[in-house]
């Protein structure tokens, strides 16, 4: 089906643009959420006659997400959890619950805002893209730790999965013959 897009629409087009959609997506999200128009004379005329509006709309909307995008720049959120000694949580670390973060902080965005492919199921540092409008998006970092205070120490550097937190041992100080005789066996052998 042929569309004429209302707003940029990312991997799609530009606003303005004629672009053939299969039917679903036009039917289905396109055309309900008011992000295009079946492409007819009827609304190609229309379009024209609103284009002036529909910038305008577009750049307001543009402009807000760039406010908001400044004031997240560079800002990390704490994410407590529980987790197990190896560092991974006991559930995991949703969209829904970035925007529960972000929205205790004051930031109103949306789930649909945030690109988190796969749920975060581990402690640690975690970059979360947020797409605020289709020309605006930005990355935030999730802290997920047990506690605050373990969330501090990440946050200066600290590597809370690594045998040194785990267990209190030097990974750099681990070596073979720390757990492996090799003339062990040879005594029994011998016997």
């Amino acid at each position: 089906m042929d569309v004429i897009l209302l707003e940029r629409i990312a991997k799609l087009g530009q606003m303005g643009e004629t672009v053939k959609v299969r039917d679903g997506y036009a039917r289905n999200f396109l055309l309900p959420q008011g992000k295009a128009l079946r492409a007819n004379a009827a609304n190609k005329a229309r379009f024209e006659s609103e284009r002036a509006t529909l910038e305008a709309r577009n750049l307001e909307r543009k402009s807000e997400a760039q406010k908001v995008a400044e004031a997240l720049e560079g800002k990390s959120f704490i994410v407590v959890r529980a987790a197990g000694e190896t560092g991974q949580l006991y559930g995991s670390v949703a969209a829904r619950d970035v925007v529960d973060v972000l929205s205790a902080e004051g930031f109103n965005i949306g789930r649909n805002q945030v690109d988190l492919n796969n749920p975060i199921k581990e402690i640690g540092l975690h970059k979360v893209t947020l797409h605020l409008h289709a020309e605006v998006e930005i990355e935030v970092e999730l802290n997920v730790a047990r506690s605050a205070e373990e969330a501090e120490r990440q946050a200066k550097g600290e590597n809370l999965n690594s045998a040194d937190a785990i267990y209190g041992v030097d990974e750099d100080a681990l070596r073979p013959e720390d757990f492996f005789d090799p003339d062990a066996d040879r005594d029994e052998d011998e016997a």
